[in-house]
C-alpha cells in the first residue's frame, strides 16, 4: 500500500468506528482492501470475526503462534510453515486478542515479503478493532440492532457506507424501506413483555420478504419494523399486511390489541422519515379512530398536516396530490368532476343548488359525486374524508 492508500485506508476504518461497525465490519474492510482472509479472536481465543477468502482461514491461531502465552505487539509468523501473519490486539498494555491474515489461496505459498507490506494496515486495523473492544461487549462482534439504530440516528454519510456496515454484519438491505410503528393496547405492564413476543412474531411472517432482512427496534412501547420494499408494489404489500394485524392478533390472542402507523416507502437513508411518518400515523389514528387501528400516514389526509403545523410548500402539495386523480381524469374524459365537487362544497352539500349552478340534472350532481368516490378511494359523506376535500380545496383556491 502506498501512502496515500493507508491514509484511504485509515479514514475508512474511522467511519466505520464512527458509524458502530465493531470488529466485524472492520475485519471485513481490511479483507476487502487486501484480498487476504482475516481473522480475529478475544483474549480468551474466542473468534470475534472472520472475513475474507475461508478456505485459508482457520479456527483458531492458538497453536500456530511460537509465543501465544506471552503476546507482543510484533507481527508474528505462523509456526510449522503455515502462511500468515498475526498480530496482538492491545490497548495500552492489555492485551485483548488477536488479529491475523491468510493467503486467498491456502496451498500456495505467498511470495517473500508479500505479506510484509500489509503491517501497516493490519496495525491501523488493530488498532481501530482494539478501542471497539475496550468499550466492552458491544464494541465487539456487530450486531443487526446496532445498525438499525444508526440507521435511524443518520449516522452513515452515503449509501455506501451504510451498505459497506450492513454486509459486514451480514444483512442484505433494499433499497427502500417502509417503517411500521406497531404499539400494544390496553394492557398491563406485566403483560407488555409477552404482547411484544407476539407482535414481532407476527410481523416477521406478515412481513417476510425473500429479498432483503426485515429490520426491527424498541422504541419506548413502540415496536418499529422497517420493510424491505424494493418495488412500490411491495410496499402496497406491507401496508395491506399491517392493517391486517390487529384482525391476526387477536385471533391468536383474544386479550391483546394493537395500534399502529404505517410510513411512506423511502430509500434507505431516508428511513428516519419514514419512522418520523409511522409515528404520527399511529398518534393520529389514536386520537381521531379511537384504539384497535393501524393507520397509513398517506391515508389520513389532513390530519398529519394539522398535527404537523405544515408549512404552505406542503399545503400545497397536498391539495396538489389530494385532487390530482379528478384533474386527471376531467383531462382524459372531458368531464367536470373537480368543479363539481367544489359547487357541491360551495352550495352547502345542496345536491339541488349545485346541480342549478352547474345547470345539469341533480342526478348528474349524483352520479359524478359516486364517481370522485370511487376515483379517490373516499366516501364524501365520511366526516374525515370530507374534512381532507374541503382543506384541499380551499388551500387550492387560496394559491390560485
Amino acid at each position: 500500500m502506498t501512502a496515500e492508500d493507508l491514509v484511504a485506508f485509515a479514514e475508512s476504518l474511522a467511519r466505520i468506528a464512527a458509524t458502530g461497525g465493531g470488529a466485524t465490519a472492520l475485519a471485513a474492510q481490511l479483507a476487502r482492501r487486501t484480498g487476504v482472509g482475516v481473522l480475529v479472536e478475544d483474549a480468551q481465543w474466542r473468534r470475534l470475526a472472520a472475513a475474507g477468502p475461508a478456505a485459508g482461514v482457520p479456527g483458531t491461531v492458538r497453536d500456530l503462534l511460537a509465543a501465544a502465552a506471552a503476546p507482543t505487539p510484533s507481527i508474528q509468523r505462523l509456526m510449522d510453515g503455515r502462511a500468515g501473519r498475526a498480530l496482538s490486539i492491545r490497548a495500552g498494555e492489555a492485551h485483548l486478542g488477536y488479529l491475523s491474515i491468510f493467503p486467498s489461496d491456502p496451498s500456495q505459498q505467498p511470495a517473500d515479503g508479500e505479506f510484509d507490506t500489509l503491517e501497516h494496515a493490519m496495525r491501523l486495523t488493530a488498532s481501530a478493532i482494539a478501542l471497539e473492544l475496550a468499550r466492552g461487549p458491544a464494541g465487539g462482534r456487530g450486531s443487526p440492532r446496532t445498525f438499525w439504530e444508526q440507521l435511524e440516528a443518520r449516522a452513515y454519510h452515503d449509501a455506501t457506507a451504510a451498505r459497506d456496515d450492513a454486509a459486514a454484519r451480514g444483512i442484505v438491505l433494499a433499497t427502500h424501506y417502509v417503517a411500521i410503528d406497531i404499539e400494544p393496547e390496553g394492557i398491563g405492564e406485566t403483560r407488555v413483555a409477552a404482547a411484544r413476543a407476539e407482535v414481532r412474531s407476527l410481523a416477521r411472517e406478515a412481513f417476510h420478504s425473500g429479498e432483503a432482512d426485515l429490520g426491527a427496534l424498541e422504541r419506548g412501547a413502540s415496536l418499529l419494523f422497517f420493510v424491505p420494499c424494493n418495488r412500490e408494489i411491495d410496499a402496497a404489500n406491507a401496508r395491506t399486511a399491517a392493517a391486517l394485524l390487529p384482525r391476526g392478533l387477536a385471533k391468536r390472542a383474544e386479550h391483546l390489541r394493537i395500534g399502529g402507523g404505517v410510513g411512506n416507502r423511502v430509500p434507505l437513508l431516508s428511513l428516519h422519515r419514514s419512522i418520523e411518518q409511522a409515528a404520527a400515523a399511529l398518534a393520529i389514528a389514536r386520537r381521531i379512530f379511537g384504539t384497535g387501528r393501524v393507520a397509513v400516514y398517506d391515508d389520513l389526509g389532513a390530519y398529519p398536516l394539522l398535527l404537523e403545523g405544515a408549512a404552505t410548500p406542503a399545503l400545497q402539495e397536498f391539495a396538489r396530490r389530494t385532487l390530482a386523480p379528478l384533474r386527471a381524469y376531467d383531462e382524459k374524459h372531458q368531464t367536470e368532476l373537480e368543479r363539481t365537487l367544489k359547487r357541491y362544497f360551495a352550495a352547502r352539500q345542496n345536491v339541488k343548488v349545485a346541480a342549478a349552478e352547474l345547470n345539469v340534472h341533480r342526478h348528474t350532481v349524483l352520479y359524478r359525486l359516486r364517481q370522485i368516490n370511487e376515483i379517490c378511494s373516499c366516501t364524501l359523506d365520511d366526516i374525515h374524508d370530507q374534512l381532507t376535500f374541503r382543506m384541499a380545496v380551499a388551500i387550492d383556491a387560496l394559491n390560485g
